[in-house]
Parts: structure tokens; sequence; C-alpha cells
């Protein structure tokens, strides 16, 4: 019967491709896990952020190939074991072979993990079955941080598969207000984070300026300074970052994780199309 469930859900996703069938599998497997976190009452202590609870919980129409938490609270004795067990015997329920692999060190403050699944292409129906009959593996990451920015606000939403469960995920404003210190941060070109800039920018969000403030203070070339982020201070800083990017790296880093019927929007992006962008969510603020 579990199987049966699974089966059931990959069925629902109209998949007109491999790569749409694998996604739809990551995020099968995403969502187990999510469910196992739940029941192990991992939600009581952490919260959901991140691109894959924008498309999770927000419907945000790209694929995010990572789970990411952050501690509501800062703990530097925080460790995976326990929940990892956990996903573990969730998955097995649903006939997975999961295989857990931590990759933290004591000293980092990131606490990283991977589940692998190869056995999913034996006990499901696929459209797309590897030509060469391998099964597919299933490689989800999940990391929490255990020292995270403070200021986050957070509410409870709920999910109905595999089965109704509560998660706790930052509210709009913190999820943007970790976007915005990610834009601004990041040493490289991620074409996700500007695709998630203009599906905000379609809602006029409000911004968590504490949680902001904080993680900016935190990492990045604010680091330690103790800026006093105000509006005009986003909107000029942000204006500096959208005029170095390079654009057409930025649409090649995002292709990968959208659908076919995506891909037009690509067309839009220049630093135009992004600072009208900034303008519609600054004059929301």
């Amino acid at each position: 019967m579990s199987v049966k469930i699974i089966q059931e859900r990959l069925e629902s996703y109209p998949c007109a491709s491999i790569q749409e069938e694998e996604r739809a599998l990551r995020e099968i497997t995403q969502e187990i896990a999510l469910a196992a976190l739940s029941r192990s009452d991992f939600f009581k202590i952490a919260i959901f952020h991140g691109g894959t609870a924008l498309r999770i919980l927000h419907s945000l129409q790209r694929f995010s190939e990572d789970l990411a938490f952050m501690l509501m609270k800062p703990s530097a004795s925080f460790r995976w074991e326990s929940y990892l067990k956990n996903m573990s015997v969730e998955f097995e329920a649903y006939g997975f072979s999961i295989r857990v692999e931590e990759r933290s060190h004591a000293d980092e403050t990131v606490k990283k993990a991977f589940l692998k699944e190869d056995s999913i292409g034996k006990i499901l129906t696929l459209r797309y079955p590897l030509l060469t009959g391998r099964p597919k593996q299933i490689l989800v990451k999940v990391e929490i941080d255990t020292n995270p920015p403070l200021g986050s606000g957070f509410e409870t939403r709920y999910l109905d598969f595999p089965f109704p469960f509560p998660v706790t995920i930052h509210d709009l404003s913190s999820l943007f207000a970790g976007k915005c210190s990610a834009l601004l941060c990041r040493e490289y070109i991620k074409g996700r984070d500007w695709y998630d800039f203009v599906w905000y920018a379609g809602r006029k969000p409000k911004l968590n300026f504490e949680l902001f403030s904080n993680a900016l203070d935190q990492q990045g070339p604010w680091k330690g300074q103790h800026i006093q982020i105000t509006k005009a201070w986003f909107a000029e800083e942000m204006e500096k970052k959208i005029g170095s990017i390079p654009w057409e790296s930025a649409k090649k880093d995002v292709e990968r994780f959208l659908k076919a019927g995506e891909l037009q929007t690509l067309q839009l992006w220049n630093a135009e199309f992004m600072q009208d962008r900034l303008q519609k969510i600054v004059e929301g603020l």
C-alpha cells in the first residue's frame, strides 16, 4: 500500500521528459523527508527556509535541490544523527532503501547530510527508465544553520503528502530577508536567486529588516560593521548589485531548474528589467 501511494504521487506529475521525472522523484523524496522530520518534532526547534520552502509551500515554479533549515535558537550541540535515523525508518515504510551520510565537522555551524536512494527505479514504474537499465539514484542534501541570525519570523503551515503534518517555516518577510542577504553576499553568480527575486517582486513582499540586518552583520562584505539598514540603503546596494551581474551567466545557471514553459521568461532578464523589479519591491516596503 505504501509503494502504491508513492506511485500515485509520481503519476500525478505531468512529466514530459526524463529530467522532469527525476525532479518529481526528488520532490517526492523531499516531502517524505519533511514528513519524517515533522514526526520527530524537528519543527519545534527548527525553521524550514530557502528555495525548496518557497516551492513546496508557496508554489514557486522552479526546482530546488536542497532542504535548508535553521535553528530557532543558536545551539552548537545540534546533531543530525537521531533525525537521520528517523528518516531512514520513514523511507523504509514506503519501500525505499535510504543511505544517509552526515558531512559535518564539529566546528562547522552549518551541519550537512545527504540522503541517497537508488532503489526507486526497482519499486516504481517509471515513464522514462534509463536505457542502461540501471536504477536512478536520488540525492537530497539537508543542511541546518546552528548559529542563525536573530530576528526570524515564522509560522506553521501544513502539508498533506504522504500524510497531513505541520511544518514550521519562515514567514514571507523573513524568507525575503534571507534571499536578499544571499543576493548581496553570495560570492558567485546564482541565477536561481534572481529567479526568486523576480517571483518576490510580483508579490510586493515586506522585508524583515531585523533579520536582514543581522544576516549581513554575520557574514559577507558588511560582516561586523553593524550597518543601519534602511529602505534607501537596501535600494542603493541592490541597484549596485544588479548593475554588476552578467545576466547571460545568470540565465544559464537557472535554466536546468525550470520547466520548458518557464524558460521564455528568461528572455526579459537584463539590468533594466531587474531594476524595474527592484522599484516594485521598494515601493512596497
